[in-house]
């Protein structure tokens, strides 16, 4: 199928993929007077006297925010964000459909920090829960830092801790059936989603990370974003430096979250046996997983649903958020994402793993009720539930 010609035709046929859908008729003069004056003042009334009676009597309690400032959409850069939407809606049609929860997508109108930051934060009382996407670094790691501090509901860049969740999973499960402890790992790319993949594997303590950009193995010395500089003293404990054959040069496993077709054969070849591949670049891998494969690699898993190992963040996102809001926790924190990392994880049992099997798809009906049952006990064993009475 030629995807991209029958997007556009689907995409101008659908004009959108979203639509409101009244949960109640209105028929008669009843009917107007219930859903809208005089009756609505009643629940408006109650929620006056009692905040948390928003989550009663509107959808706010399930109903996540999908922003965007359309900076760093897909691997296509900063396309604005008119050319961001379809990507949102898309993404709450994922929300919909897998997670059962309903989703607005919004694109804003500047790549003001501030401006952003002030925006998404008056956005508050109409949400339960705040998506960032596809927002550029270092830019977006700001925006979330500052608005976690300043909001009370969930707020979830998906492109740093979604992707590290499925990763991590997918590392967790391959590490399982390599059996290997304490191995190298080198990623390349060291964005806003590859500092959270850093971030996560070292926090779980699955191996030492090398991470490397297009200066090379980033060390000190190097122009580098706040986000790298603070992840700097906890990388590379071998102490390498050089570039991306380097780092690779008896290493453990390769993470891709970088560009298309900058891996070689030779590369893969230089690793330690039973490599762990997992070149994620869309639409083109850093490698081929057949060009993987006949280098040497054992593990081989992409971010493409036309290859085994598909690692996408739609494992993650929808079961998250859903385990975020029936907890009413305030926010999403490390021990919700490492609850997340394992219940994906434990879905691929001993008898299914296997190379062409670590990680569970993206279709399995079960993943979005494991995550969130597992997301919502860590928020409540965390303490970062709502509180009413003390606000």
């Amino acid at each position: 199928m030629d995807y991209a010609k029958e997007a556009l035709r689907l995409h101008k046929e659908w004009q959108g993929k979203l639509e409101t859908v009244a949960k109640m008729k209105i028929e008669t003069r009843d009917d107007l007077s219930l859903a809208y004056t005089p009756g609505v003042a009643a629940p408006c009334l109650e929620i006056e006297k009692d905040k948390s009676q928003s989550y009663v009597y509107t959808g706010r309690g399930h109903t996540i925010a999908v922003i965007s400032d359309g900076s760093a959409v897909l691997g296509l850069g900063n396309i604005g964000p008119e050319a961001g939407m379809p990507v949102m809606e898309g993404k709450c049609v994922l929300f919909k459909a897998l997670g059962g929860l309903d989703a607005v997508p919004l694109c804003l109108n500047t790549q003001d920090t501030d401006e952003l930051v002030n925006i998404i934060a008056a956005l508050e009382p109409s949400f339960g829960g705040i998506n960032l996407e596809d927002i550029a670094a270092p830019r977006c790691f700001e925006i979330e830092k500052r608005l976690q501090e300043r909001m009370n509901i969930p707020v979830f860049h998906d492109d740093q801790h979604g992707t590290a969740i499925v990763v991590c999973s997918a590392l967790v499960n391959a590490l399982r059936l390599v059996k290997k402890e304490n191995p190298t790992i080198v990623i390349n790319g060291a964005g806003s989603a590859g500092c959270a993949i850093a971030r996560l594997i070292l926090d779980l303590e699955l191996g030492n990370v090398i991470l490397v950009d297009r200066q090379g193995i980033l060390v000190e010395g190097m122009n580098l974003t706040s986000g790298q500089e603070e992840l700097l003293s906890r990388l590379n404990k071998e102490h390498k430096e050089g570039d991306l054959s380097e780092a690779l040069k008896g290493a453990d496993v390769f993470i891709g979250v970088s560009a298309g077709h900058i891996v070689s054969k030779e590369m893969i070849t230089s690793m330690n046996e039973k490599a762990i591949v997992l070149p994620m670049a869309n639409p083109i891998p850093e490698i081929e997983p057949e060009d993987a494969k006949e280098a040497g690699a054992y593990i081989v898993g992409t971010g493409r649903s036309d290859h085994p190992n598909q690692i996408n963040n739609v494992l993650a996102f929808p079961g998250i958020f859903k385990g975020a809001l029936d907890a009413q926790a305030t926010q999403i924190n490390d021990a919700m994402k490492k609850a997340a990392v394992y219940a994906i994880a434990s879905m691929v049992d001993e008898k299914e793993l296997c190379p062409e099997h670590i990680i569970v798809s993206a279709l399995d009906k079960r993943v979005v009720p494991i995550v969130a049952k597992a997301v919502k006990q860590a928020a409540i064993d965390s303490g970062v539930i709502r509180k009413w009475d003390k606000e």
